[in-house]
């Protein structure tokens, strides 16, 4: 019989969630920056044997939300954790022990799910910055996303606590998300890389055409700001800033495809975008009362 089951990583924002699902995954899915709240929608990654396939989800970091992208940001984030077989709550290991979950979410305003304690397994990340031989005090698996210590423990942890079932997806398979996902989430992580200070949390980006058939891959993608005085900063002086964004993500998305890719790269005004219920379902990021 095999096993199969949802994971989900949750905690709070900067605790290494993408990290290691790309450590576990063994590919660089997520997308990873030292500003915290890089994650937006849930990112999902498979990690298949021959007795059992694990889908993982990357949920947004747990905060008190500011502003409607942020409220959807985490609708997803708790809908993530609702629908999963198996939590990972996630926690910096120097910072140990973690507050409870349902006290963390409280801390939020919000109601915790009814989760059994068999169903959370405490995850302390970023062991490579404990002392040597260092223990990271309030137990729980002790990972490095850095250099891999740990990984393989969890995962064989993981596997064991998986309920009975057939896999759901092809397990050749390293993602359930269409190849556009991720084709928008490579340059919103260059931008997030090339841009400075607050801007990169005022970006979106949205994959306007993907054209497979084409040799190179053709790919255009809009990246929208809130207000014009922003459009210079993101293109740079003589388009530097756009042509280096557009060399990382490209570079990015080719070692996905596995093949050339044209990527061409717009710079657009949507003013408010971050507030606007419209524009966030349209990317994946629906408010609480527009899912139906």
């Amino acid at each position: 019989m095999t096993r199969c089951g949802i994971v989900a990583l949750v905690g709070a924002p900067n605790v290494g969630k993408s990290s290691l699902l790309n450590a576990m995954v063994g590919e660089p899915l997520a997308i990873v920056s030292p500003k915290p709240q890089t994650t937006r929608e849930p990112v999902r990654g498979l990690v298949s044997d021959t007795a059992t396939q694990i889908i993982f989800t990357d949920t947004a970091g747990l905060l008190d939300p500011a502003y409607p992208l942020q409220r959807a940001m985490l609708h997803a984030a708790l809908l993530a954790l609702s629908d999963a077989d198996l939590v990972l709550y996630l926690h910096p290991a120097p910072d140990a022990p973690a507050p409870p979950l349902d006290a963390l979410l409280r801390s939020l305003g919000v109601a915790p799910p009814a989760l059994p304690e068999a169903k959370i397994l405490p995850v302390l990340t970023k062991g490579d910055l404990l002392p040597p031989r260092g223990a990271a005090p309030g137990g729980g698996a002790v990972v490095s996303a850095q250099d891999g210590a740990g990984v393989p423990a969890l995962l064989a942890a993981i596997r064991a606590r998986l309920p009975e079932g057939p896999f759901l997806y092809d397990p050749d398979e390293i993602g359930t998300q269409p190849l556009r996902f991720f084709a928008a989430e490579f340059v919103r992580e260059a931008a997030f890389a090339q841009l400075e200070q607050e801007l990169p949390y005022s970006l979106a980006v949205e994959i306007e055409e993907f054209r497979e058939s084409t040799s190179p891959v053709y790919i255009r993608a809009t990246l929208a700001v809130e207000r014009e005085s922003q459009k210079p900063i993101v293109l740079g002086k003589g388009g530097r800033t756009i042509k280096a964004i557009g060399t990382q993500a490209r570079e990015r998305i080719e070692a996905l495809l596995g093949g050339r890719v044209h990527l061409d790269l717009w710079v657009a005004v949507w003013p408010k975008w971050r507030k606007s219920p419209a524009v966030l379902a349209r990317l994946g990021l629906p408010l609480p009362s527009e899912r139906a």
